[in-house]
């Protein structure tokens, strides 16, 4: 498997910690929506927090979805994830464009803007959970963190990278969770922060090689890491024409019929993966068959 999530615990379980190598997902995302840098990186980003963050979830069916409305050029970023593993994002202005920051980097904070981070689970009750927050930086990363903190107060570290190639694609993305339980020793704590304080970021980590388990364990190791498991991780779109035609039927008979006297092809488009469906009008014909007045 080449993206994968890894699943740990360390200091006798008093710390969690997730960590995923995303590059595949993210590229995949980038040519889906042909993505600016700075988009692909920020998309990229709130797509390797959602993998992580969909692997805590505990039902097979629980659904995550993390929505990002700001004031930059991108306007807001979509993702979606699952307990398994698959993810699927996609940028309301996927072309959209910020010079470097004054670091000379991509400026995913300067792209997305002031505004609000809301965190939506589905696990099948009759309302999802939701919460938003203010963005703190709309580096996505410290936003998440601040999430983690004040909407379900587990004291977080969060850190996400998307590193791109001279020719736009994506070198390296990946990210790290780890996660304080409630009574974690402030000797461990100290030497958690210590160790983060000086750290490489994700993308130099993974630029030297490291997989999910060595950025972990340098993180981590001399707290007692103990892996849990391992899972691979995709970009995963459950769309289907069949899908997209009970959208179709929801319209309504009235709303099909005026799409059939207008005797031209109906195209219908994935926000998530970027797929069009196509149907003819003998197609939209069947499809009013089935539809309610």
């Amino acid at each position: 498997m080449t993206d994968y999530i890894v699943r740990a615990t360390a200091a006798n379980a008093q710390i969690r910690a997730f960590a995923v190598t995303s590059r595949e997902l993210v590229e995949h995302a980038r040519a889906a929506h042909n993505t600016s840098p700075v988009v692909t990186a920020a998309l990229g980003r709130l797509m390797t927090g959602g993998v992580m963050m969909g692997s805590m979830l505990k039902g097979d069916k629980d659904m995550l979805t993390l929505q990002i409305n700001g004031s930059g050029p991108v306007h807001g970023l979509t993702v979606t994830a699952d307990s398994k593993g698959n993810v699927k994002g996609y940028a309301d202005n996927p072309q959209a464009m910020m010079p470097p920051n004054s670091v000379g980097k991509l400026d995913v904070g300067g792209v997305i803007g002031l505004g609000v981070l809301t965190v939506i689970k589905d696990m099948g009750l009759k309302e999802p959970y939701s919460s938003t927050i203010e963005l703190k930086t709309g580096e996505i990363g410290d936003d998440l963190t601040y999430y983690f903190a004040a909407s379900e107060q587990v004291p977080s570290s969060v850190a996400l990278g998307v590193l791109m190639d001279k020719n736009n694609t994506v070198k390296q993305a990946g990210g790290f969770i780890i996660q304080l339980m409630p009574f974690t020793e402030d000797e461990v704590i100290e030497k958690l922060e210590q160790k983060l304080s000086v750290m490489k970021p994700v993308t130099a980590m993974l630029e030297d090689g490291n997989t999910p388990e060595q950025i972990l364990e340098i993180v981590l190791g001399d707290l007692g890491l103990e892996i849990t498991d391992t899972m691979p991780v995709q970009f995963h779109c459950n769309c289907s024409k069949e899908r997209v035609e009970k959208v179709l039927i929801s319209l309504g008979k009235k709303e099909l019929q005026r799409m059939i006297e207008e005797g031209k092809d109906v195209e219908l488009n994935c926000h998530f993966c970027n797929t069009d469906y196509t149907f003819d009008v003998d197609e939209l014909r069947k499809i009013q068959g089935r539809a309610k007045g």
